[in-house]
């Protein structure tokens, strides 16, 4: 079964300094309908202005991924970590029994553009963590490239979940991802167009996908593609 969310029907939040859209209910924007996929919780796809940004808040008990598509994200966390994010980083924050950070736009004259993901972690009060890997674009071309997982295997970063998160970039061209039985998947399309089980769908548009034994995606233009694998 393939359940698409346009991307026109997402939840939008607007401000001065940023533009962001909800796959799944936040902040303001609530949809009993969609709470989440799993233990996918959220989906934002976030714009930032220049020299402006998120200031410091909290986050507990939660698996928070971002995934930078344009610009830089500069990072700074109550466990000392201090980074600059950039096209092809991901960054893992487990915050645990509780994290306070800010993420702020460096840049005085660039958006930024990414997404930030959050999953439910298999438990409670974990201790918090941090973690940041690139992948170079020649990784994700043609193919699915994992870069999350319950395990750190194959260099992705260590979520606290029963997740496998695979990034991809497709033109011309796409990929089969096999699901085990008993899982189930969400596809997010980051840019560009492709199809997904016969389904078009273009940046923004998203898929949940359960019951089915694979996901095939095919007619790949200029597309940017996360695939979650989910229990």
């Amino acid at each position: 079964m393939f359940e698409v969310r346009k991307s026109g029907s997402r939840g939008h939040a607007r401000y001065d300094w940023l533009d962001s859209r909800h796959t799944f209910s936040f902040g303001d924007y609530h949809d009993p309908r969609y709470m989440g996929f799993g233990q996918l919780r959220v989906i934002n796809e976030d714009r930032v202005n220049p020299g402006t940004g998120f200031p410091t808040h909290g986050h507990r008990d939660m698996e928070i991924v971002t995934y930078v598509l344009d610009g830089a994200l500069e990072h700074k966390d109550s466990m000392g970590n201090g980074t600059v994010i950039r096209a092809g980083d991901v960054q893992r924050m487990s915050a645990g029994t509780g994290v306070r950070h800010s993420e702020y736009n460096p840049s005085a004259n660039t958006p930024v553009h990414f997404l930030q993901i959050w999953i439910v972690p298999h438990s409670n009060g974990l201790v918090p963590g941090y973690e940041q890997r690139h992948f170079e674009r020649q990784e994700l071309d043609g193919r699915l490239r994992l870069v999350a997982s319950a395990d750190g295997r194959d260099g992705s970063v260590l979520v606290h979940q029963d997740v496998s998160l695979y990034a991809g970039r497709f033109d011309g061209d796409g990929a089969v991802h096999a699901l085990k039985p008993g899982r189930r998947a969400y596809v997010q399309v980051a840019r560009g167009a492709i199809e997904v089980g016969g389904h078009p769908l273009n940046a923004g548009d998203g898929v949940g996908i359960s019951g089915e034994p694979q996901i095939r995606m095919e007619a790949g233009h200029g597309a940017e593609v996360l695939v979650f694998d989910l229990a």
